[in-house]
């Protein structure tokens, strides 16, 4: 397949057409220091170019973390959707359960035609070759892309004692990964690893809803020319408008938004934006500012660090059911199903493991006491016929 690339010398918002030229799809997808947007079934496309690694993926990266879980046919449909729709960045993590394997299902056949990401949470040299060597053989490749920490509580660096960031460096000498990235939930880890220099990309949550300190860092990124590839940019969930979460990371020309996508439904409406980019008007930045004010403060954003728990609790959602039940159809979680589960935080053992491992320091107990509460009250107005 041959596509048109209008290319164009500097980052930018108006979108000077420079020189037009023709590649191929199967070539390596390496790109030039530039901005560019490309035309394909008469849509369009923007495309940027990920700092430093000069990798050119589409503004819609897919985030793999949520077809674990469908089937492996639901999820091969969607990736191949996906791709064919000019998505060609795709991140998955040896946490992800069955993820990559399903990433390989779908692209084991098309492999230089897709970029693949993925990620590692082992905290040994010995765990991190064996991750390592399980996730190529379940992408069904030879090589990632990019290669990622996962969440470290540290910034692994050249010549530390636990020697982590030197194994990658030699599965980079080997070939098996291109390029080091790190993935992190903490400000102070993700600032110390852009000025460390010795990273690639840095994927952190960012959103509309994040705060002046979450900017610097993608402003860092952007001084550094390091590749700043945004995950949470629905905030875990408490975001529910899909267009305006695009239209505000659109304003970052250098940020790669993965999009966490289940369902064919959620898969159309990013394509959609780009053919038709939202905008942000007076009437959007009202919206902004109004779920900024509500939604300040100590919130949980659902990333799942907590998890297990040894309650069997599913914190990442009950402890956020306050937000939930006033930002979802209600009928989603006033449910049987949902009581029973919010029931076991009355078994919560106060071990305090949840809040150890929470990357925003939350009071964990107290918050899932507090939707607990909530909870009931909303649920017993059910039980009456008021709701």
């Amino acid at each position: 397949m041959r596509i048109r690339i209008f290319m164009v010398d500097i980052f930018c918002k108006n979108r000077v057409f420079g020189h037009l030229e023709e590649i191929f799809l199967s070539e390596k997808l390496v790109c030039v220091n530039s901005f560019s947007i490309f035309v394909k079934n008469s849509g369009v496309m923007k495309i940027i170019t990920l700092g430093k690694t000069n990798l050119k993926v589409n503004k819609n990266g897919f985030g793999a973390l949520p077809i674990q879980r469908i089937s492996e046919k639901e999820a091969v449909y969607l990736l191949h959707k996906a791709y064919d729709n000019g998505i060609n960045f795709y991140d998955t993590a040896r946490f992800y359960t069955d993820s990559e394997e399903k990433i390989g299902a779908a692209f084991g056949d098309r492999r230089n035609k897709v970029l693949i990401a993925s990620k590692t949470a082992a905290t040994n040299v010995e765990d991190f070759w064996k991750d390592l060597h399980t996730t190529l053989k379940n992408l069904k490749t030879d090589y990632l892309d990019l290669y990622q920490f996962h969440n470290p509580d540290y910034c692994p660096r050249p010549g530390d004692k636990l020697g982590m960031y030197d194994a990658m460096k030699v599965a980079k000498r080997q070939g098996k990964v291109r390029f080091i990235g790190i993935s992190n939930h903490r400000q102070n880890v993700a600032m110390e690893a852009i000025e460390r220099d010795c990273y690639d990309t840095l994927q952190y949550p960012f959103s509309y809803l994040s705060s002046p300190e979450d900017q610097k860092i993608v402003e860092a990124c952007y001084k550094h020319n390091m590749g700043f590839i945004c995950m949470k940019a629905l905030a875990g969930g408490l975001i529910n408008d899909s267009a305006l979460a695009y239209a505000f990371l659109n304003q970052f020309d250098h940020a790669l938004p993965i999009w966490g996508i289940q369902r064919e439904s959620e898969l159309d409406e990013f394509i959609s934006y780009q053919d038709h980019e939202p905008e942000l008007s007076s009437a959007s930045w009202r919206k902004i500012e109004k779920e900024r004010a509500e939604l300040s403060g100590e919130f949980c954003r659902g990333c799942g660090y907590c998890m297990p728990c040894p309650a069997g609790i599913q914190i990442n959602d009950c402890a956020r059911m306050s937000l939930l039940l006033r930002r979802a159809p209600l009928e989603v979680y006033l449910t049987e199903e949902w009581a029973e589960k919010m029931k076991l935080i009355e078994n919560c053992k106060h071990c305090n493991a949840c809040h150890e491992k929470c990357p925003y320091d939350l009071d964990t107990p107290t918050l899932l006491e507090k939707n607990y509460e909530d909870f009931k009250q909303f649920w017993a107005k059910k039980q009456a016929g008021e709701l």
